[in-house]
């Protein structure tokens, strides 16, 4: 039995499971009910399993969840709430960036580590950090619309 605290959306929580080569994605959908992060293809292809660690994104589907002890793991659950939506969820909303819902966590994770970086959110820089998460639905121009608002809103 593998026990492991580990540091998600601002709290502390401990776990246990068996195996200690368990993907993060199974840690935080099955032990810490944060289903909001999708499994998509298992393989870290599509990026709809995307969460930020330690402000970066990753693939959560193929890193195992000892890996991250000790870092801070935001989730979409970590990035607001419906009384208070973070400028992103709101941007995806209003511009129509979120269709069936299956990419929307891990695009919304990709892109706020984006503009935490605080590099400019042109759309050759909004194409780049979202290259990784892929979208059947939308055709990217309503997602890259949304991040670009977004960035707007957070510099006015």
């Amino acid at each position: 039995m593998t026990r492991l605290t580990l540091r998600v959306n601002g709290g502390v929580r401990a776990v246990e499971f068996d195996d200690p080569d368990t993907p993060l994605l199974y840690v935080l959908r099955d032990d810490l009910g944060l289903t909001g992060t999708k499994f998509g293809c298992g393989l870290a292809q599509c990026g709809a399993c995307t969460v930020l660690v330690a402000g970066r994104p990753v693939r959560a589907c193929t890193l195992p969840a000892a890996a991250v002890a000790g870092q801070e793991v935001v989730t979409i659950e970590g990035l607001g709430s419906p009384d208070r939506p973070d400028p992103l969820q709101a941007a995806f909303l209003e511009t129509g960036g979120a269709q069936c819902g299956i990419c929307t966590p891990g695009m919304l994770m990709a892109a706020r580590a984006l503009l935490d970086a605080g590099g400019e959110a042109t759309d050759e820089a909004i194409n780049e950090a979202i290259a990784g998460n892929l979208c059947r639905c939308t055709g990217y121009t309503k997602i890259v619309e949304a991040i670009a608002q977004a960035a707007a809103t957070e510099r006015a």
